[in-house]
């Protein structure tokens, strides 16, 4: 396998088209004659001259870890990083002094006009609306329209295009070609790449993350002073066809540890970047040695892209950070997002063996975690058996390599990554591992064991509330769902399978659904690992009871076994908290939506054509950055702003949502309207009713839905025929002998938390639903709400609100303090059980007291709106079978006992396992 790498300029030859450079060398692979065979494998030491088996060689991993037993993990700053070498320009800055360099006649003209080649602000805004928004043919009829008075200087559409790649441009692309010698491919094989270090240094000289980012590493391999970039990457194949045309892509993306990882998830952040598109190729030969020709192929395409990569790892090299400070900085890899395959073939490990430990596919079902496969382990495999055979001996050399649980792959790209460790880097993905594995597995368990028409009959009955998915038409249909579903239907399968399936079997569920809930934490102390680690044990422990019910089959039958693969890899969850942080951060949702917007999305803007559709995306692709970076770039000099991105406290929390709006509204407000913007999370607790203790925020529109109604309305509409006698109960208790009839009225209202992981960050409101009897709803729509419990008992008080109303107040009337904030009605419900082992949740019934005559009746009271402390869910005790008369409109009415959902949130499940279970 040879290749050759373009020129290393910045720029193309040509400003007018991206230049996709290809060049050839004549460099010829080693295996030509049987004596030089491992001149591409030189004694292990030399193969491999940055790996060590040494204990005192730590794994630099991004932002480290260190906590006692009760408080959270946090970073700790190390005392000698992070020297400032003199000042340098960011990437803002470079792309100011390339915009007057990279052309004389355009540099001139663009210090007159910053928005040369475009006449002013307004022309070139639209030619990028018509970029970024329309098609070739789309851009073509628009500009023939004749109610287009004054004409755009631009003519055409390549005119338009042409103008636009004459803007600065960051990491160019290049294309390389890749020959193939003995093994023919049915088309030529061509790299589509930028340098990996240029976009680093792109992203790490980026002033939009420089409140966002961290400069201190956490271990003690590198020289004093030094800076760690941690390098996280991501790849992954996806279709971009539809139906037909069997096209694909396997793009490559690159971000770094710096970036504050909640913000790095965030798609407006734009923190990643595409640094290659693989070949996508087919060898002329037998099928069993095409897959390890193609990882040959990616790994030699991972070695091009990364080399420049692997050199800063291994000795530094001088960038600037946003702030226009120099730093001397090492890339080591940190991370790598991919699915459970990609995760193999970047291992270089055989399907039936895990990328990450030695275990092989009879250990996969194990309770015990097996050793880590080091890199270092994988890599004097490699060695000992290349010496004996010939690596392009394919079919021997292939069937020795499976012997030992390996791929077939040779030259690992990871091999001279100074630190690189596939048993670290790989880290958990929750997507694939978690939340795949429970539809691929769990619950056709519960499918089994239930029989999907019970199963999907109490999904649909189930209580509908605003901002959860309801699933009317059942959850056995589907075939194939996102990551969104499966979180969803993860929320309620606990309590949903209670019942008529043995009780072991729900604990292993419930065990499993425990295990992902805690591996999807922000955070985690050493505590809540061990918790973590005990679920799984758990899972363990009574997975036997999925076999003995037959509920486990295949094609063929029950399935007498757990060798799932995904199943192995829970283990490495515990560890790799320890190493590398919470696993959240490197969840492969950040991947999928790359996918979309770098694959599926510019797809549908190209010719289709099999041999230049890589290429179109890569044209549209780089002349998005370009006009993005462009844009900022025009705005912040119009305004005389600074290139450095100075702190603001005022717009702190937009930062969160989008550091580049963020910017924006502090130097020039007027022009956010032209940036794109993700919804923001709306903070109740400026202006809302907060809690004594601010943990909790209520809201009402200012507009009622019912104004001025009288009690006895309110009575009658709600059918609630105690109403006045709670209201009197109630006013009496705050020391008054009489209330007000008048009363306006709410169907609902919102409730907002902070966080109860990081009690800085408020969490979106969640509505709350009061609506009275309806034809649609025949008694009401009402959701239920946690209430703060005076007594002593660690025990959840549960009501469910029916009716949201507040005195009337008038400037000449008004009200007392205490009766100023709205007010609810609300009927309680009492635990009648504790959370057991099976299912750990509590469960619930109505509570009843005898009114007048002795007749039961549900308690009731009224209560202020601040007395609500969660939204929470209740799951009907469905018993041996759901009464199919009770539907979602009806079945917080019709049944009596019910459970009280851990799982409808994971910020609730924190809170319940703190402070309930």
């Amino acid at each position: 396998m040879r290749s050759s790498k373009g020129p290393t300029g910045r720029y193309p030859a040509s400003n007018s088209t991206l230049q996709l450079k290809m060049e050839r060398s004549s460099r010829q692979r080693s295996s030509r004659q049987d004596g030089q065979r491992l001149a591409d494998y030189m004694p292990f030491d030399d193969v491999c001259p940055l790996q060590s088996d040494q204990d005192e060689t730590q794994f630099p991993a991004p932002p480290g870890f260190s906590a006692q037993q009760s408080t959270p993990r946090q970073g700790r700053y190390h005392p000698n990083s992070a020297y400032i070498y003199g000042k340098a320009q960011n990437t803002l800055e470079r792309l100011a002094a390339e915009s007057t360099k990279q052309d004389e006649e355009i540099g001139r003209a663009r210090q007159k006009n910053i928005y040369y080649p475009f006449s002013d602000r307004g022309e070139w805004e639209l030619g990028k609306f018509m970029c970024e928004n329309l098609n070739k043919g789309q851009i073509t009829r628009f500009l023939k329209l004749e109610w287009t008075r004054v004409k755009p200087s631009f003519k055409s559409v390549d005119e338009l295009f042409s103008w636009m790649d004459t803007l600065p441009q960051g990491p160019r692309w290049r294309c390389t070609k890749i020959e193939m010698d003995d093994y023919v491919t049915t088309n030529p094989v061509y790299l589509l790449w930028r340098d990996a270090l240029e976009v680093t240094e792109m992203i790490f000289g980026n002033p939009i993350f420089q409140q966002h980012m961290c400069l201190d590493p956490h271990e003690d391999s590198l020289p004093i002073g030094a800076t760690m970039v941690p390098i996280i990457l991501a790849s992954d194949k996806t279709p971009v066809t539809r139906h037909t045309g069997s096209l694909e892509m396997h793009p490559l993306f690159l971000t770094i540890g710096n970036i504050r990882s909640d913000l790095r998830m965030k798609a407006t952040a734009h923190a990643w970047s595409c640094v290659a598109y693989m070949p996508m190729v087919r060898f002329v030969t037998h099928s069993d040695y095409s897959g390890v020709l193609q990882a040959r192929l990616w790994h030699r395409c991972m070695d091009i892209v990364c080399n420049s990569l692997k050199s800063v790892a291994a000795r530094g090299a001088y960038m600037a950070d946003p702030g226009g400070f120099q730093r001397y900085c090492f890339t080591p890899l940190a991370g790598y997002i991919a699915d459970l395959p990609e995760q193999l073939m970047v291992a270089c490990v055989a399907q039936n063996a895990s990328p990450v430990t030695l275990a092989t596919k009879t250990d996969f079902s194990s309770a015990t975690p097996c050793p880590p496969r080091s890199g270092l382990h994988t890599l004097q495999l490699i060695h000992r058996l290349a010496s004996r055979i010939n690596p392009w001996k394919v079919r021997e050399f292939l069937a020795a390599a499976k012997e030992l649980f390996l791929s077939g792959v040779h030259l690992p790209f990871w091999r001279d990554w100074r630190f690189a460790d596939p048993a670290k880097f790989l880290t958990p993905e929750i997507l694939h591992t978690l939340h795949k594995f429970f539809f691929d597995h769990i619950l056709k368990w519960c499918k089994e064991g239930l029989g999907a028409d019970e199963l999907d009959a109490r999904y649909e009955s189930q209580h509908k509330r605003v901002g959860t998915r309801h699933f009317s038409h059942g959850v056995s249909h589907v075939k194939q769902m996102t990551g969104r579903e499966h979180r969803d239907m993860q929320r309620t399968i606990v309590a949903t399978i209670a019942g008529p399936v043995p009780s072991d079997f729900v604990r292993a569920v419930r065990a499993a659904v425990d295990f992902i809930y805690k591996a999807q934490a922000p955070s985690f102390t050493d505590s809540s690992i061990a918790s973590m680690v005990e679920s799984l044990a758990e899972f363990h422990s009574f997975k036997q009871s999925v076999i003995d019910a037959e509920l486990r089959r295949g094609q063929s039958g029950p399935i007498d076994h757990f060798e799932i693969p995904k199943l192995e890899l829970f283990h490495s969850f515990a560890p790799a908290i320890r190493n590398a942080g919470a696993p959240i951060q490197f969840t492969a949702d950040v991947s999928e939506r790359l996918l979309i917007t770098h694959c599926k999305n510019p797809f549908e803007r190209t010719s289709h054509q099999r041999h230049t559709f890589s290429q179109q995306i890569i044209r549209l692709l780089d002349r998005e950055e370009r006009m993005r970076q462009f844009h900022l770039f025009t705005l912040l000099s119009q305004c005389g702003a600074s290139l450095k991105n100075f702190v603001d406290q005022e717009f702190d929390e937009m930062a969160d949502l989008d550091p580049t709006l963020a910017w924006i509204l502090r130097v020039s407000p007027e022009d956010h309207v032209s940036f794109s913007q993700g919804r923001r999370i709306r903070n109740h607790f400026l202006k809302g009713i907060v809690s004594d203790d601010a943990r909790v925020a209520a809201h009402v529109t200012v507009n009622p839905h019912q104004r001025n109604k009288t009690l006895v309305w309110v009575s009658s509409t709600y059918q609630l025929p105690n109403l006045a006698t709670a209201v009197l109960s109630f006013v009496s208790q705050l020391g008054f002998s009489s209330y007000r009839d008048t009363v306006n009225v709410w169907n609902a209202f919102r409730l907002q938390l902070v966080s109860a992981f990081d009690g800085t960050k408020v969490m979106p409101s969640q509505q709350v639903q009061a609506l009275p009897p309806s034809p649609g709803f025949a008694l009401g729509k009402c959701d239920t709400v946690l209430l703060y419990n005076p007594s002593e008992e660690a025990l959840p008080l549960v009501a469910q609100v029916r009716v949201v109303f507040a005195f009337r107040e008038t400037k000449k009337d008004p009200l007392p303090t205490a009766l100023k904030e709205p007010l609810l009605y609300v009927e309680f419900f009492e635990v009648f059980g504790g959370p057991d082992d099976t299912m750990r949740m509590y469960r619930l019934r109505r509570k009843v007291v005898h009114g007048p005559g002795g007749h039961p009746q549900r308690a009731a009271a009224i209560i202020p709106i601040t007395a609500v402390t969660h939204a929470v869910e209740l799951i009907p005790i469905y018993g041996a079978r759901h009464n199919r008369q009770a539907t979602t409109n009806v079945s917080l009415e019709m049944y009596d006992e019910f459970y009280l959902n851990n799982y409808s949130d994971k910020e609730w499940y924190h809170t319940m396992s703190q402070e309930y279970l």
